[in-house]
């Protein structure tokens, strides 16, 4: 007589026939993804410390080099010693120690001369990820590409374009409008933005941008910065019984904080500031929970108007105007507007930074 307690399936089939066949049980359906999760984990480690050990290496490698080789008495013919010891070393241990890259490894540990910012990057940063920022031309580019990379966990094919789109040049436009006692803190913004992902022409209306936004928001959402989630989309607020709509609200994960964002076709027009003023005390009142900051927000133009902005000096209230563009520039000239944007930025901050005629 067979046990009750035991169920049988339509097919006669009891649990043990089942397991024995090869038909996972739903307790085993759940063991193998609690043992699969461990597995995966422990190869996610083994990775990284793989990666952080070579490129701690490389380091090494490339500082022994430098120091012994490169600097010494034989600096004269240290080309040809770091040819010889390439052979050695590929004859030794194969691919990744020809004349290049232990070439690289000696510009990687001039450029990180610090060992301890070595080993915090190289836990976050592979060595491909290194070799992309090399060829660039200072300190504080390659520490901001650097952090870009280990705060948004980017790909390598993400930071080259993110570098082939000049995101430093333009972070370093965006905060040249950040003066003293900004409510905008430095590095949120980039200006201009590059919206060529949204795939517009010209004559296109707000609202063709606004959905050509949405429909590509992780792409937009990478290029505000990293930290940025979406929130709402035409968000509806009821003032003194009239409705008002802001185009875009985002939340800022890092800074903990609101952004609002206002999309306006053409020049920045003054009147643009009373109205993100009034949305931002909106939000502060109505949406702002605790624990947050008091909310941002961005204008987003296809010309900023610089002049205005700066005797406006819409920071102190948490505004930054920014232009966009919808095509991206062939290379050269995006570097030479870019160049001339910068520079004009610096000679604004110059001038707000000299004493008036009258002052001691």
């Amino acid at each position: 007589m067979s046990d009750p307690s035991v169920s049988t399936p339509e097919d006669g089939s009891s649990p043990l026939h089942r397991r024995a066949i090869g038909v996972p049980l739903t307790g085993d359906i759940e063991l193998v993804e609690r043992v699969s999760s461990l597995i995966d984990q422990a190869r996610e480690q083994v990775a990284s410390y793989a990666n952080a050990t070579l490129t701690m290496t490389y380091w090494q490698i490339g500082s022994l080099i430098d120091t012994e080789v490169l600097r010494g008495e034989r600096a004269d013919y240290g080309s040809q010693i770091l040819v010889s010891l390439a052979h050695e070393l590929t004859e030794r241990f194969g691919r990744g120690f020809d004349r290049p890259n232990l070439s690289r490894m000696v510009k990687f540990a001039r450029q990180f001369p610090d060992s301890e910012i070595v080993a915090s990057l190289a836990h976050k940063l592979s060595w491909t990820h290194i070799v992309a920022l090399l060829p660039l031309k200072s300190d504080e580019a390659r520490k901001f590409y650097a952090s870009y990379v280990a705060a948004g966990r980017l790909t390598v094919r993400e930071l080259k374009s993110a570098i082939g789109r000049k995101a430093y040049e333009r972070r370093e436009i965006a905060d040249s409008q950040l003066g003293p006692g900004s409510m905008v803190p430095a590095d949120t913004f980039s200006d201009p933005y590059l919206l060529d992902f949204l795939g517009l022409h010209d004559g296109y209306l707000e609202a063709d941008l606004e959905a050509a936004i949405l429909r590509d928001l992780e792409a937009f959402l990478l290029e505000v910065g990293t930290g940025f989630t979406f929130v709402e989309r035409q968000k509806r607020m009821v003032i003194d019984g009239k409705d008002f709509h802001l185009d875009l609200l985002l939340y800022h994960r890092a800074l903990k904080r609101l952004v609002a964002v206002e999309l306006k076709i053409g020049e920045f027009d003054a009147r643009d500031e009373g109205q993100m003023k009034l949305y931002l005390k909106w939000l502060n009142r109505c949406e702002r929970q605790d624990g947050e900051e008091a909310p941002i927000g961005l204008i987003l133009c296809t010309a900023a108007s610089r002049e205005q902005v700066e005797l406006l000096e819409m920071h102190k209230d948490g505004i930054v105007v920014a232009e966009y563009w919808t095509a991206l520039p062939p290379k050269e000239e995006l570097e030479q507007r870019l160049h001339t944007m910068l520079r004009n930025a610096r000679e604004r901050l110059t001038r707000r930074e000299l004493p008036s005629v009258g002052d001691d």
